[in-house]
């Protein structure tokens, strides 16, 4: 199986940090990054920030140590790390993933 993880981050130069720390660790095949609008609601009030998003493609096993590690390593509180399933896809693209981060 395998997953998308979503990500926030709250500059390009965390995201890139993340991105690279996941890639070079080998829990990522291939991290996208790209800018964001986000509004939420923090501390009682409603916020708006420029964030960086990344989707992290990985083999779905590898879900606990991504998190682990980017939590041990991002400036949020609670940063936002969520797998999404990839319920199919390309198969050559599936093996790529599965040879690059392990897996069978």
């Amino acid at each position: 199986m395998h997953n998308f993880i979503y990500i926030t981050a709250s500059s390009k130069e965390e995201a890139e940090r993340i991105a690279r720390h996941l890639v070079e660790k080998k829990l990522a095949a291939c991290v996208n990054i790209f800018p964001i609008k986000s509004y939420f609601w923090w501390e009682g009030k409603v916020e708006e920030a420029e964030e960086y998003a990344m989707i992290v493609k990985t083999r779905s096993e590898n879900f606990p140590r991504v998190r682990d590690e980017v939590k041990e390593i991002h400036s949020y509180t609670i940063p936002c790390i969520c797998a999404i399933p990839i319920e199919r896809g390309l198969r050559e693209f599936l093996n790529w993933i599965d040879e690059t981060v392990g897996g069978e």
